[in-house]
């Protein structure tokens, strides 16, 4: 495993102690996003409940692959609603969107129509105009992981222009939630430190 270091304007003025904050590791010549350090304040997961709707599923009672994107969309929302802001404040308030520029799912086991799944979302990097979200999407009768992923966000303004991160929305993404997560028993990661 490899611990990503980077000197981030934005994050050492937000949280100077904390240097160390990406775990990454190597698969299959690409450097694939883990779970953060056991010491690093994006170790905070946030939890979403939904159940898999018959929409969802394709002929053979299956979760379509692309769902899994848009489950991590409503994992990310969340994250941002339980730390007090959504997209649309930051957009209407600062002209700053964050910009999906990449997608990474892997897919693990298969989920059906009916089940209830826990998507779990934290940060894994936090940059002056960037930030990573990952996700695991697990079973929540069996605590199975059934996919893992990331996006990657540039932030830009209206007009597409790359621009910075406004730092108040840094500080409420790195700050604990103020909304409390899914209030269920507390399903155990499996690439979670123990």
């Amino acid at each position: 495993m490899v611990h990503s270091y980077s000197p981030l304007n934005v994050y050492n003025l937000v949280r100077p102690e904390i240097k160390s904050f990406v775990h990454s590791e190597r698969v299959e010549g690409f450097v694939q996003m883990t779970s953060p350090a056991p010491d690093d304040v994006f170790g905070v997961w946030h939890e979403t409940v939904l159940r898999v709707r018959y929409a969802e599923t394709d002929k053979m009672g299956i979760v379509y692959y692309a769902n899994y994107l848009v489950w991590f969309e409503i994992g990310r929302t969340d994250y941002c609603r339980a730390r007090g802001f959504s997209y649309r404040d930051i957009e209407e308030s600062e002209d700053a969107f964050l910009v999906v520029a990449e997608a990474y799912c892997r897919y693990k086991a298969p989920a059906y129509y009916d089940d209830e799944l826990i998507v779990r979302t934290h940060i894994t990097e936090l940059r002056k105009r960037s930030l990573r979200f990952g996700y695991e999407i697990v079973r929540a009768a069996t605590g199975q992981v059934v996919a893992e992923g990331e996006t990657g966000h540039v932030v830009t303004d209206g007009s597409g222009r790359v621009r910075s991160l406004p730092e108040r929305y840094a500080q409420m993404l790195l700050a604990p939630p103020m909304i409390k997560p899914h209030s269920g028993a507390i399903v155990p990661s499996e690439t979670a430190p123990e």
